[in-house]
């Protein structure tokens, strides 16, 4: 490792931590329902009152129903779109239908805050799937998120009540408030540093210097032409001018980092210089990713009146990441185990070289390329600025577990915070439990409901991600689509299913997953992953709202202290190695061990 990265390190977490208590406090003015400035105000009551919504707030049931018909109408759209892209306006490719598999894939991964893709958005998609289709899902997806965390919050914040808000309303007001005026700020500055943002067609161009390749000649039926001696000719050709893509990037590069959402424009993602050009735009990217899981979490402590525990749980947050980072780091910096496996002096150049730059952008590095990749693990982004599947083993490990905790490090928008309470509910429980008494958090005791919806919401992933990665590992249209055998092989599989269920959205890319098969099962994992974890929570919060707050006693057992995130931090990663060392044992771990072993 490099003074670099522990400076990157430090400035990254030194300016999201600033910005941590005035966003925080802005959202619960966002929660709360507080009137808006003058105009804005009442374009809110005219706009609401057209879609016919009224303030009146909903219990859990109405507020999970609002959000099942909402989700379930914007994956129709998406679909559509896609569907009938060939007869649509701003298609200026003439790109035509996707096919149905993937665009069923694609609908539920927009909608699910995941964004899988199994295309490469500049061949497959037109100017107006991208925009109406991708991006209005990448605002509307991240403000279903926050919502059910609001609700959570509200459920801890409240007693004896059944009404936890408005779903309609907190969409909107999220949306309106928080979204599109901070992607509208972020997408001027990418702009001003040299992301594009156009509605051109693509653009010819004659390269510097003109590209050469060899292929096999074909004859007038396009079948190869072979010699006397019953070999293939081959001839060279040379293209003097490459097509450059153009499009409306920016605005989608910005919600894509800020909604925890992830997909890109292009199919190199935040690797291609025109979503992501410069250092600037890198930690730009990297810092509006975790902005508002990191702020929630002050929220939830504000609206509670005890910011103690926010704090409690962003501490743990912040620690597993920066023990995380580190570590992928130091995995990368030391280069790749199979280039040890030679010899000494092979080993030696490679470490001098400066670790396993493979798959990674010069102008980026190590460093940045490693942050980026934990910042968008960590949450529900999925965005990449470097290949995970030329990481070292260990390297590509580090991702993978981090989505495997169930994305609670910071997590995605919302959904962080919501996965970090469950635990914090399970840790406070297996606490009650060593001291006998009934447990207890912020003033609601936890319950035997209570503790169902928290298994579901925690044991449901890893079974999704565990049963999808073993159809694949053993049905031949599941291994059809490995590029690699062996350890690293079913380490692509499990990781494509690891970021579906998870609503992650990032991948090895060694799998070709565009098949029906894969399209369709890992958009039964996304949307299992989505909605059979956020209605349970939802239920939760209708439970915990409905009950008196207790106010702490002498047997309470505190839960802003370092005892607590400790326990907090060990239950975590108890459970997620409970469910993944096995999978890893045959992934990564083996794979690392293998050249070490040959050698």
């Amino acid at each position: 490792m490099t003074i670099e990265f522990f400076m990157l390190l430090a400035v990254f977490l030194a300016v999201l931590l600033a910005t941590v208590r005035p966003l925080g406090r802005y959202f619960a003015w966002i929660m709360d329902g507080r009137p808006a400035w003058g105009p804005l105000a009442a374009l809110e009551t005219r706009l609401l009152r057209l879609c016919g919504v009224d303030d009146s707030e909903m219990d859990w049931r109405h507020y999970a129903l609002g959000l099942l018909i909402f989700s379930l109408i914007g994956t129709l759209i998406v679909y559509a779109l896609q569907r009938l892209q060939l007869w649509l306006p701003l298609n200026p490719q003439h790109f035509g239908a996707v096919t149905p598999d993937s665009s069923f894939n694609t609908a539920i991964s927009f909608v699910t805050n995941t964004n899988w893709q199994g295309y490469a958005g500049e061949s497959t998609m037109s100017y107006l799937t991208q925009m109406l289709g991708l991006a209005v899902q990448n605002f509307l997806s991240a403000a279903s998120g926050i919502a059910v965390a609001f609700v959570l919050i509200r459920a801890f914040a409240r007693h004896s009540t059944r009404l936890l808000g408005n779903f309609w309303k907190d969409t909107y007001r999220i949306t309106a408030y928080a979204l599109l005026p901070i992607s509208f700020v972020l997408a001027l500055v990418l702009v001003s540093q040299g992301v594009i943002q156009n509605f051109l067609a693509y653009q010819n161009v004659t390269t510097l210097e003109p590209t050469s390749y060899t292929t096999p000649k074909l004859d007038a039926a396009g079948q190869p032409v072979k010699g006397a001696d019953g070999q293939v000719i081959n001839e060279t050709v040379v293209v003097p001018q490459q097509t450059i893509a153009m499009g409306p990037v920016a605005s989608q590069e910005a919600i894509k980092e800020l909604g925890t959402n992830g997909g890109g424009f292009f199919n190199a993602n935040s690797a291609h210089p025109y979503e992501n050009p410069n250092a600037l735009t890198n930690f730009l990217e990297m810092l509006a990713v975790p902005l508002i899981p990191a702020a929630l979490v002050y929220t939830f402590g504000f609206a509670i009146g005890d910011t103690r525990q926010g704090w409690a749980l962003l501490a743990a947050m912040v620690l597993v990441f920066a023990v995380a980072v580190t570590l992928l780091a130091a995995a990368e910096h030391q280069g790749n185990p199979a280039i040890g496996a030679l010899g000494v002096d092979q080993a030696h150049t490679a470490l001098q070289s400066g670790g396993n730059m493979e798959g990674k952008e010069t102008r980026f590095g190590i460093a940045a390329s490693v942050l980026f990749d934990a910042v968008t693990t960590t949450t529900s982004c999925g965005a990449v600025n470097s290949m995970i599947d030329s990481y070292t083993p260990l390297g590509g490990m580090v991702p993978m577990a981090l989505i495997q905790l169930g994305e609670t490090i910071f997590g995605g928008v919302g959904s962080g915070l919501t996965g970090m309470l469950v635990f914090a509910l399970v840790a406070v429980f297996i606490g009650g439990l060593m001291v006998g008494r009934t447990p207890e958090y912020v003033g609601k005791k936890i319950e035997s409901f209570d503790m169902k919806m928290v298994s579901i919401a925690v044991l449901l992933m890893p079974i999704l991600v565990l049963v999808g990665t073993a159809f694949a590992a053993v049905l031949p249209v599941g291994l059809a689509g490995l590029a690699n055998p062996g350890a690293h092989g079913f380490s692509e599989m499990l990781y494509a299913f690891t970021s579906a269920a998870n609503n992650n959205g990032s991948a090895f890319a060694g799998l070709s997953a565009n098949t029906p098969f894969y399209n369709g099962l890992l958009g039964v994992a996304m949307l299992f992953g989505r909605f059979w974890v956020m209605v349970p929570i939802l239920a939760l919060a209708g439970s915990l709202a409905a009950k008196k707050r207790i106010p702490a006693g002498s047997g309470t057992m505190p839960t802003h202290g370092a005892m607590f995130i400790s326990l907090l931090i060990g239950t975590l990663l108890l459970v997620g190695a409970l469910n993944f060392f096995p999978a890893w044992a045959l992934g990564p771990i083996v794979e690392q061990l293998s050249p070490l072993a040959s050698h």
